[in-house]
């Protein structure tokens, strides 16, 4: 499954690059579909907090865009009252295979 092959590169990216504002990231090495892990912005205003996220990846992913939810409540123009990030860049209409999720999670934040 090409999804599962990409994934797997991109954790491993992740991971060596030592991102220490996505901390505590969870995969079941038998779906990598389903990653957790938790959000610690060093940027204010939300500098002071950190966020549970579920990032869910379709199994055309990465020629289908991941559904990023916060599960911690943040109050952020870019995240609907479900914890759903509601941006552009990561809908179906403007999603570019291109993109990969650290960068993702990144615009998230991003005000």
């Amino acid at each position: 499954m090409a999804a599962s092959r990409r994934l797997a590169k991109e954790l491993e990216e992740i991971r060596r690059s030592g991102m220490k504002n996505f901390r505590n990231i969870q995969v079941e090495e038998s779906n990598l579909l389903s990653w957790q892990g938790l959000i610690v912005p060093d940027n204010p205003p939300y500098d002071k907090g950190a966020f549970r996220i579920e990032i869910i990846f379709p199994t055309e992913y990465p020629f289908k865009p991941p559904k990023i939810t916060f599960k911690t409540k943040i109050y952020h123009p870019n995240i609907d009252e479900k914890g759903q990030v509601c941006l552009p860049v990561i809908s179906a209409e403007n999603w570019k295979p291109a993109t990969k999720t650290d960068q993702d999670i990144w615009k998230s934040l991003s005000p």
